[in-house]
C-alpha cells in the first residue's frame, strides 16, 4: 500500500508491538503527530510536560515491561532535551528507541531554524543511530532499530527523520515483529574452566546485576547458589531480580550497600559475577578490591570483561544459557565454615541498623513497605533517598525497582514512575528528595492530566542531602550551595496542579497518609519531613576499601 513516511513510521511501530509512546510535538515532527492522530485507536500517545520527562517515561515503561520503550520529539531543542534520558537508558542497558524530526534534507547543514545534528550529539550514548535520508529506508530502519535495541546488551537507538521524508510516499508492506538476535552461551572451554574454579572454592559469593533480569536467569542463579552453598548479593541494578526476603540474599553491595553483602564479597575467595559490571561504587579502591578472591565473570557484553578488574576467567555469553551449561559441571557441596562467617556479618549488620524511633528515613521506607503490593513498581530519583530505599524496600517481583544507576540522573524518577504505571497498568510509587523532585516537578501536570495512580513520597530535608553528606565528611562542613532554603509548599503545589497531598512529620501520620494515597485514583504527594543531618550508612569513603567502611557516624554536626 502507498503511504507517507509519517504513516509508515507509525504503522511500523504498531507492527513491532508498540502500543504506547511518549513524546512532545513540534514543527518538524508534525506529520508524524498527524499520523498518530489518525491511528489513535491503535497506538496510545502520552503527552508529557517536557521531552526529558518523555524519555524517562519511555525508560520506565521499558524497565517494567521488558519491551522497547519509544519516545518521540521534534528537532533542535526537542531532540536535545532527550539527551539526558537517552544517556540514562544507555548506562543502565534499557531498550529504547528515540525518534526525532529534523529539517528537510535540502536544509541539512544550513543552520536552519531548530536544526541540530542529533545523530552526532547522541553517538556516544546510543548503541547506534540512524539518519533516514529516504522514505524507502524508513520501515526497515525502524525494524532494525527495534532489533538492535533489545538484542544482546539492550540499549537506546535513535532515528532522525527529516520532514520531507515524513511527507514523501512509498509502498509499505507489513511484516512480523522483529526478533532479537539469538542469544548464545559462552564457549564450552571457558565454561569448563569456570566450573573448576567454582568447584575448588571454599568461600564463594554470587554477585549479580541487571543482566540477570534481562536474561531471566534467576532460577539458574539460585540453583547455582544452592548447589555450592553460597550467599548472594547484587548491584543497584540487580534489585528486585529476586525477592528481598530470599534466605541466601544479603542485599545490595557497594558504597552504600548492606554491610553483610559488602563484607561477604570482600572476604570471598571466589566472586561469581553474573550480568553485572564492576564500577567504582562497587569496588572502591580497585587496587584493594577483593584481593583474596578470584573472579568468574559472565556477561553478554564482552567489553565488560576485564575492563575494570581482572577476572580469572571471563565468559562472554548470555547468562541464562551459560549457567544452564555450567550447572551440570558443578559439584554439590556444603560450606559450614563460610556460612558461619557470613552469619557473623549478618549479626554485625543488625548491630549497625538504625533502630531509632520516630520518622527516620529507614522508618519511612519500612512504613511504605506495609502498603506495597507485590506488583507495585517503586521508582526513585537519585541521592540519599535512593540509597535508603534500596537498602530497606521490600521487593517481590522482577522489574519493580526502577532507578538511575549508571548516570545517577536527578529528576529521573517522576517520568519513570509515569512510564512504570503505564507499563504495569497499576499504581506506581515515586520515592524522591526535595532536590531531585525540583528537577522535573512539572511532570505532575502529566500525572494529573492522565489521572495516573501514583504515590509521590518526598523525603524532604531542605538540603541536597548526599552532596551535603560528602561536604560534612570530606569538605570540612563547607556547605556550598547545598542548603536549598526554598519556600515551596508541596501540598499547595499538588493542589495547584489538580492533585492531592499532605505534609507529615510522624510515622503515624505517614502511615495514615499512605493509606489515603493508595486509595486515590490519581497522583498523591506526601511531603515527609526529615532532618537535614540524616546520613546514608554504611558508606565506603572515596579511595577506600571495604576495610575502611563507615558503619556509624561520629561527626559533630
Amino acid at each position: 500500500m502507498l503511504l507517507s513516511g509519517a504513516d509508515i513510521l507509525v504503522e511500523t511501530l504498531i507492527e513491532q508491538g508498540c502500543d504506547t509512546v511518549f513524546g512532545y510535538p513540534g514543527g518538524q515532527i508534525l506529520n508524524v503527530y498527524d499520523s498518530l492522530y489518525t491511528h489513535q485507536d491503535r497506538i496510545n500517545h502520552i503527552l508529557t510536560a517536557h521531552e526529558q520527562g518523555a524519555a524517562h517515561a519511555a525508560d520506565g515503561y521499558a524497565r517494567t515491561t521488558g519491551k522497547v520503550g519509544v519516545v518521540i520529539s521534534t528537532s533542535g531543542p526537542g531532540a536535545t532535551n532527550l539527551v539526558t534520558g537517552i544517556a540514562t537508558a544507555y548506562l543502565d542497558s534499557v531498550p529504547l528507541v528515540a525518534i526525532c524530526g529534523n529539517v528537510p534534507t535540502t536544509q541539512i547543514g544550513s543552520d536552519s531554524f531548530q536544526e541540530i545534528d542529533i545523530t552526532g550529539v547522541t553517538l556516544p550514548i546510543t548503541k547506534h543511530n540512524y539518519f533516514v535520508g529516504s522514505v524507502e529506508d524508513l520501515a526497515d530502519t525502524v525494524r532494525e532499530a527495534f532489533a538492535l535495541a533489545k538484542s544482546g546488551r539492550p540499549g537506546p537507538v535513535l532515528i532522525d527523520v527529516p520532514k520531507d521524508v515524513q511527507i514523501a510516499e512509498c509502498e509499505y508492506e507489513p511484516q512480523q515483529p522483529v526478533e532479537k538476535e539469538e542469544p548464545r552461551a559462552a564457549k564450552e572451554s571457558n565454561i569448563e574452566k569456570a566450573a573448576k574454579y567454582i568447584n575448588a572454592s571454599k568461600r564463594p559469593f554470587v554477585y549479580f546485576g541487571g543482566g540477570i533480569t534481562i536474561s531471566e536467569a534467576q532460577e539458574e542463579m539460585l540453583k547455582l547458589a544452592e548447589t555450592i552453598d553460597a550467599p548472594i548479593g547484587c548491584s543497584l541494578m540487580g534489585l528486585s531480580a529476586i525477592p528481598t526476603d530470599h534466605p541466601r540474599y544479603l542485599g545490595m553491595q557497594g558504597m552504600h550497600g548492606h554491610y553483610a553483602s559488602s563484607m561477604a564479597m570482600h572476604k570471598a575467595d571466589l566472586i561469581i559475577s553474573l550480568g553485572v559490571r564492576f564500577n567504582d561504587r562497587v569496588t572502591g579502591n580497585r587496587q584493594k578490591f577483593a584481593t583474596g578472591a578470584k573472579i568468574v565473570h559472565i556477561d553478554v557484553d564482552g567489553s565488560e570483561l576485564n575492563k575494570t578488574v581482572n577476572a580469572a576467567i571471563g565468559l562472554r555469553g548470555d547468562v541464562k544459557l551459560t549457567l544452564q551449561k555450567l550447572l551440570p559441571l558443578i559439584n554439590t557441596s556444603k560450606k559450614p565454615d563460610w556460612t558461619a562467617t557470613v552469619d557473623g556479618f549478618k549479626a554485625e549488620e543488625k548491630d549497625y541498623l538504625d533502630n531509632r524511633e520516630g520518622l527516620t528515613p529507614r522508618n519511612a521506607i519500612l512504613t511504605l513497605n506495609r502498603h506495597l503490593g507485590e506488583n507495585t513498581a517503586v521508582c526513585t530519583d537519585v541521592g540519599q533517598h535512593q540509597m535508603w530505599t534500596a537498602q530497606n524496600v521490600n521487593l517481590k517481583t522482577p522489574r519493580r525497582f526502577i532507578s538511575s544507576g549508571g548516570l545517577g540522573t536527578m529528576g529521573f524518577g517522576f517520568g519513570a514512575a509515569i512510564g512504570s504505571a503505564f507499563g504495569t497498568k497499576e499504581r506506581s510509587v515515586l520515592v524522591t528528595g526535595d532536590g531531585s523532585f525540583g528537577m522535573c516537578l512539572q511532570e505532575l501536570a502529566t500525572a494529573v492530566t492522565y489521572n495516573i495512580p501514583m504515590v509521590i513520597l518526598i523525603l524532604n530535608n531542605g538540603v541536597l542531602g548526599m552532596v551535603r553528606q560528602w561536604q560534612t565528611l570530606f569538605y570540612n562542613k563547607h556547605y556550598s550551595n547545598t542548603v536549598l532554603e526554598r519556600k515551596t509548599d508541596f501540598t499547595a503545589f499538588a493542589k495547584s496542579f489538580g492533585a492531592d497531598g499532605e505534609a507529615v512529620s510522624t510515622v503515624e501520620e505517614l502511615d495514615e497518609a499512605l493509606t489515603r494515597a493508595f486509595r486515590q485514583d490519581g497522583p498523591y504527594i506526601i511531603d515527609c519531613k526529615i532532618d537535614k543531618d540524616e546520613f546514608v550508612l554504611p558508606m565506603l569513603p572515596p579511595g577506600g576499601s571495604m576495610d575502611d567502611i563507615i558503619t556509624t557516624l561520629e561527626v559533630e554536626m
